[in-house]
């Protein structure tokens, strides 16, 4: 069982930036693929980014190519997302979760944290 704490949320205005981490304990986090979710008011939750335990292959969503960064420290076991040029679209509440090595979903979630971006 793998616990998952987001941090780094907050306000920011458009054009800023801020640096989420993802904390988890409780499992091998080196085993697992990590990801970061979005959720907007009124809306499905979508993928932003992942990364696999490697740190190899990190794939993002076409809305936040060349804005966003996803990393992971496996001596930590943090994941990162780096949001830069930040927009109020990307309003939502952000959570971190993970896919078991072999696994083909995502079955561990944190709680979210909510990042504002104003106009």
């Amino acid at each position: 069982q793998v616990q998952l704490v987001e941090y780094g949320g907050g306000l920011v205005q458009a054009g800023g930036s801020l640096r989420l981490s993802c904390a988890a304990s409780g499992g091998t986090f080196s085993r697992h693929t990590m990801g970061w979710f979005r959720q907007a008011p009124g809306k499905e939750r979508e993928f932003v980014a992942g990364i696999s335990w490697t740190s190899g292959n990190p794939n993002y969503a076409d809305s936040v190519k060349g804005r966003f960064t996803i990393s992971r420290d496996n001596t930590k076991n943090t994941v990162y997302l780096q949001m830069n040029s930040l927009k109020p679209k990307d309003t939502a509440v952000y959570y971190c979760a993970a896919r078991p090595m072999g696994d083909s979903t995502y079955v561990y979630w944190g709680q979210g944290t909510q990042v504002t971006v104003s106009s």
